[in-house]
């Protein structure tokens, strides 16, 4: 009957241990887990920061781009102008000199 008691005792004792070892496990999962989550977090904010940053110079380089579109427009919209009244008078004679005849 000994050998009942000492196997009952060794199971007994191999119940808790794996008890505190499940337990122990299920505290590292937990723990694990919440730094993932903290992790996670932290790599989602620095995204998003990195976003808007990069929002913030692709809208200033496309303004700066319209803005210089909308010059050279107006540059070559003025010199086209400017070479058609020049046309426009040399067509209609306002333009040539006379020479005394």
């Amino acid at each position: 009957m000994a050998t009942l008691t000492n196997d009952m005792a060794r199971l007994c004792g191999e119940i808790q241990m794996m008890r505190r070892m499940r337990d122990a496990l299920m505290n590292e999962l937990e723990k694990k887990t919440r730094e993932r989550r903290d992790a996670v977090s932290q790599m989602q904010a620095n995204i998003a920061t990195a976003h808007e940053q990069m929002a913030t110079r692709t809208k200033a380089n496309r303004m700066a781009f319209v803005s210089e579109l909308k010059q050279t427009g107006a540059e070559q919209r003025q010199a086209t102008s400017s070479d058609l009244a020049g046309a426009n008078r040399a067509w209609s004679g306002k333009g040539r000199k006379r020479t005394g005849r």
